[in-house]
């Protein structure tokens, strides 16, 4: 029959496999107990002549189902990828012979775990399905690019470039964002000494001269429905009319605003014109035309300038910015030289509290700004008075004095704000009243963006400060939306040169979705995976557990209340199935069932013979690789211990540990990714979703007389390579101490 499964099971000896441990043994462990209809070994599997003989045997012999034995799964992943069949792997390298000690009285134990890994895996395999894409889309090229500023126009002439047709929706009437009206950008090439042009005419005009690039500009996103590859997106204009567009994948590069200064009394900003942002100041630069900046009051040429740094940043007041923008000094020597440049011999000041002139050119900018007799003094300032001249009062930190100089302009260097559209997931706060109210960005509120037609809201989720959530370490760009993309300061503060680079990624991000999504394959950082989740309707209570903690926003409500899985916006983290309380949710190879079965397949040794079983949950993107990594330093793990990685913690099931713990193991230890405002989590959620439905399982202990720290969790980086076997052993330590499960048999 063509839907008949064939299981195949192959044992590598090489890397050391064959010398430490007996493969016949692990060959009749794979037929007798793992039930493989055929099993060889092979010298070294991962060569050229091993990967042929299991493609033949694919081809020739119609094995579905392939059982590895070798190396980790996280390595040789290319040789060992096989289309059209079912895979798993069993870790003898790195999971038993190098974090084992090879001397004779180990030898019975590392066979042990040898042998039930092998177990393990066999189990796991019969319990897969062979992945395959759901058909439901072909490949759309088409890239949305949302802003029409240096980010926006960057990453459209980079798609543009690779051969995808982008839109560019800009809600003005011009392309070039806030760099349209910069007289000069800090530099980004050497010798760093001086202001150079900003490129935004070039950058127009090479848009408008690329035939795969549309420009719509008066403009705004009125809805955005679908998933990647298959985007519906109605684009509406200031004059009513509207287009509606078929897109692969989404950049939003909205940018950013400036910190209004109005409410700092410090600055005494609205009282007089003389008192300008920043911002303002490029405008001041640029409409000089190359002539002198002249003040905006009276038109008087400037001859002394004042920089006030650090206004309203890095600070625990209220309506103020809790960080700082970084570059803010770098764009006040900037613009200091810009009076050096056009106004003669103007006396120019740079008062700051801490200089930050972050970047490889950072420091030579600042010596040549000192080399143009550009003043820098350590201050803080207390008032700013007015009249015909600017009186600036501050105390000068160096000497200790509370001291004034007169200005005829002060520029205020005010953070940058992220315009990232309204948080979806804001908690509520209270009003003054008592009552609840929805919870607004930091600074700002803008209207929706993007106007996502999903469950879980209408725009991009934030971090604390409003920017987009976006993590910087584990998935730069990615957003917690899949196929939509952020570059440029709406995920951090920025200059041009740092958001065009942003900008050149956010653009491959959003090639690599659109392809993914053509072929069914999932997104970052399960790049290539076909699965995708489904449920058994007639199992589903309607509980809406999976559609609320889903990371994503993959999962609607039908006009029942069952879920509606989008597989294109699915990254395959499981944590709706960890989620489910009557667990009828799975993929094809990776299903609450999977994961008992290797479980239950583990040999439970009986009570007299003294070895305990600890069960290890492991985050397959940090404490699995820090698993690995730890083996190839030789550090040493406890043979009580079997592994299983999980594609996401979040994605555990309850009944994993009441299994566990009913079959007799004595110990579990579930390794997650740090969770919170500096999360690592791969999948954003998922190590909090764990933790919080693990808080529950002190009552399953207590309900079964069993000791709470037989069950721990723990968060682990990736870099955690001596720390993560420590926990392990540290765990067997426990047992040791408490005793072994009253439930083994």
């Amino acid at each position: 029959m063509a839907d008949e499964k064939k299981f195949a099971g192959y044992i590598c000896t090489g890397c050391g496999i064959g010398e430490r441990l007996d493969a016949g043994t692990l060959e009749q462990t794979a037929s007798r107990d793992g039930k493989m209809q055929s099993c060889k070994q092979h010298e070294m599997l991962c060569s050229s002549e091993g990967v042929q003989m299991i493609k033949d045997d694919i081809a020739n012999d119609g094995v579905t189902h392939v059982m590895i034995a070798a190396c980790s799964r996280r390595a040789k992943v290319e040789a060992f990828s096989f289309t059209g069949v079912a895979l798993t792997r069993a870790n003898l390298r790195e999971g038993v012979i190098w974090v084992r000690p090879d001397t004779d009285e180990n030898t019975e134990t590392t066979q042990e775990m040898a042998d039930d890994y092998i177990r393990m895996a066999c189990a796991e395999l019969k319990s897969m399905t062979i992945p395959s894409a759901s058909g439901e889309q072909q490949l759309n090229k088409n890239i949305m690019v949302v802003g029409g500023g240096v980010t926006g126009m960057t990453a459209a002439l980079e798609a543009a470039a690779a051969g995808y047709p982008v839109h560019i929706v800009e809600k003005s009437g011009a392309l070039g964002g806030h760099a349209a009206n910069y007289y000069k950008s800090i530099p980004a090439r050497a010798p760093y000494a001086d202001p150079q042009e900003t490129g935004v005419e070039q950058m127009i005009a090479a848009i408008d001269s690329n035939e795969k690039i549309t420009v719509h500009l008066n403009s705004t996103v009125a809805k955005t429905a679908g998933a990647p590859g298959r985007f519906q997106v109605q684009i509406a204009t200031e004059s009513g009319s509207s287009d509606e567009l078929s897109i692969g994948a989404i950049i939003q590069a909205t940018g950013f605003s400036t910190f209004n200064p109005e409410k700092l009394g410090t600055y005494n900003y609205s009282a007089s014109p003389d008192i300008v942002t920043n911002e303002e100041l490029e405008k001041l630069a640029k409409a000089a035309n190359g002539g002198p900046i002249k003040r905006p009051s009276d038109g008087k040429e400037v001859t002394s300038v004042a920089f006030v740094q650090n206004v309203g940043q890095n600070s625990g007041n209220k309506g103020e910015l809790a960080y700082h923008s970084g570059i803010g000094d770098l764009v006040a020597i900037k613009q200091a030289m810009y009076f050096k440049e056009l106004n003669g011999d103007c006396d120019t000041t740079i008062m700051f509290d801490n200089l930050r002139t972050p970047g490889a050119g950072g420091e030579d900018f600042y010596r040549a700004a000192q080399e143009k007799s550009i003043t820098f003094t350590k201050a803080a300032v207390t008032g700013i008075e007015t009249g015909t001249a600017l009186e600036v009062k501050f105390k000068d930190l160096i000497l200790n004095e509370e001291t004034s100089m007169a200005a005829d302009l002060v520029v205020l260097d005010v953070g940058m704000v992220p315009n990232s559209g309204p948080d979806p997931y804001a908690e509520p706060m209270e009003t003054e009243e008592g009552e609840s109210a929805e919870q607004e960005a930091p600074q700002v509120s803008v209207d929706s963006i993007l106007n996502l037609d999903y469950r879980q809201g209408t725009d991009l989720p934030h971090l604390k400060h409003g920017f987009t959530d976006s993590h910087f370490i584990c998935f730069p760009y990615e957003t917690r939306r899949t196929g939509i993309y952020a570059a440029g300061p709406l995920r951090r503060p920025m200059d041009m040169r740092q958001a065009a680079d942003d900008a050149a990624g956010a653009a491959m991000k959003a090639i690599q979705a659109a392809e993914n999504a053509g072929q069914g394959r999932a997104a970052h950082p399960r790049v290539g995976d076909l699965s995708y989740p489904s449920f058994r309707k007639d199992g589903c209570t309607q509980c809406k557990r999976c559609t609320v903690e889903c990371p994503f926003g993959a999962i609607n409500e039908d006009e029942k209340g069952y879920p509606m899985y989008n597989e294109a916006r699915c990254r395959r983290c499981g944590t709706c199935m960890g989620a489910c309380p009557v667990r009828v949710i799975s993929f094809a190879n990776y299903s609450v069932e999977t994961v008992n079965q290797q479980i239950k397949n583990c040999e439970i040794p009986e009570e007299w013979d003294e070895k305990p079983r600890i069960l290890v949950l492991a985050c397959e993107n940090d404490a699995y690789p820090a698993l690995d990594q730890a083996a190839m330093s030789g550090v040493e793990i406890n043979p009580w211990a079997r592994v299983i990685p999980v594609r996401c913690l979040g994605s555990t099931s309850l009944s994993w540990i009441t299994d566990a713990l009913n079959s007799g193991y004595d110990g579990i230890v579930l390794m997650g990714c740090q969770k919170g405002d500096d999360y690592q989590c791969h999948f954003v959620r998922g190590s909090a979703m764990a933790a919080e439905r693990m808080g529950k399982v002190g009552d399953t202990l207590e309900s079964l007389n069993l000791e709470p720290e037989r069950v721990v969790v723990h968060e682990v980086a990736i870099t955690d390579i001596e720390r993560a076997p420590k926990l392990i052993n540290d765990m067997a330590e426990t047992v040791e101490k408490i005793g072994l499960s009253p439930f083994k048999f």
